[in-house]
């Protein structure tokens, strides 16, 4: 019967060298410095991405057969079957794929062999139970048990699970906040604007005009990276911005986003004859940062070498994921709380419009 994985790789510190290390498959990967904030979310992207691996894996040789003798496991790796098609965006799968996967492994690690007919309300709190044990939130633990219920009523659209099964397990309600062990996480604020007006000097001008527009805009970090001329119409007043692809374009919802004036002068500089090329470009701040290197080496007598074959080259445009690390590496360096892109406090659109 296959199996998802049970224990993730640890985390370990590489002595001779001082770098956190994880062994997947029998080969290291270095994660940079052990025990800095940074090398835990590399670690985290790099299990992450070989348990999706592993799953797939299993699941492309797996058929599942609807019964009364299916079990639990084979009913996760039917459904991950398809998430893996269904969970797709723009070609690409969403992180949808690996939060099924999360929800699923204290499940499978208690009920593996488990008929899914015999599967109830009393299993599913106690997996819960489990979670709470290992210090996941109670936003999280409620999430992760919808997502198991999700998984459920997957199975009788398919006819693997009896419509019984999941209308028990829908009886389980929600942890209620300030009724149970599970531990809170502090309310979300806004950053406050000295911290980012303390970042600046540290990021390139493409991120630190990615925060100015996101400060002026209010657009999410995933449209502001996305940003082309083709996509903005100029002849309007004020601009008007349609993101390609944005959160909730799988509901049918289009988005339109006003760029004031302000805004506008943040862009300005970065519009170029190329109307299909991202406006802020990693491969832009890479160049600036190796030109000035040279320059100053040059200034001082020294001589400058740029390797000729980087370990990883820029990309065309920023991800998500590559702006939230500009920025963390900007408050690391700044000597403020770690903060990403997302928690940007954004103006109000009709006030910056009005400007």
């Amino acid at each position: 019967m296959p199996k998802l994985t049970k224990k993730l790789p640890s985390y370990r510190q590489h002595k001779p060298t001082g770098q956190a290390v994880v062994t997947l498959d029998g080969r290291d990967h270095y994660l940079g410095k052990f025990g800095t904030p940074g090398s835990k979310i590399k670690y985290n992207r790099v299990v992450g991405e070989w348990s999706i691996v592993k799953a797939q894996e299993a699941v492309g040789t797996y058929d599942a057969q609807p019964g009364g003798d299916l079990r639990v496991s084979e009913l996760f790796l039917a459904f991950l079957d398809y998430a893996k098609k269904y969970y797709v965006k723009d070609g690409k799968q969403t992180g949808e794929v690996t939060n099924f996967i999360h929800a699923m492994r204290v499940v499978n690690r208690l009920y593996e062999s488990c008929r899914v007919a015999e599967f109830g309300p009393r299993a599913l709190k106690l997996a819960r139970e489990q979670m709470v044990k290992d210090d996941l939130s109670r936003k999280v633990v409620n999430s992760r048990v919808n997502r198991i219920r999700r998984i459920f009523k997957w199975g009788v659209e398919n006819e693997l699970v009896e419509p019984k099964v999941l209308q028990a397990l829908q009886a389980i309600s929600p942890l209620k906040a300030g009724r149970t062990d599970a531990r809170e996480l502090p309310e979300v604020r806004p950053v406050p604007v000295e911290h980012i007006d303390a970042i600046r000097p540290y990021v390139s001008r493409q991120v630190e005009a990615m925060i100015d527009v996101q400060l002026l805009t209010g657009m999410r970090p995933g449209e502001v990276v996305q940003m082309r001329s083709a996509d903005i119409d100029m002849a309007a007043q004020p601009w008007v911005y349609s993101p390609r692809t944005h959160k909730t374009r799988h509901h049918g919802i289009t988005r339109d986003i006003d760029i004031g004036p302000k805004a506008q002068a943040v862009i300005t500089p970065f519009i170029g004859s190329a109307i299909s090329l991202h406006l802020f470009r990693p491969v832009d701040a890479i160049r600036k940062f190796h030109n000035e290197r040279r320059k100053n080496a040059r200034f001082c007598n020294i001589q400058y070498r740029r390797r000729r074959k980087p370990l990883k080259r820029p990309g065309e445009h920023y991800t998500t994921a590559s702006y939230g690390h500009a920025v963390h590496a900007a408050c690391r360096r700044a000597d403020v709380p770690c903060w990403g892109p997302n928690r940007l406090p954004a103006e109000s659109v009709a006030t910056v419009i009005s400007d």
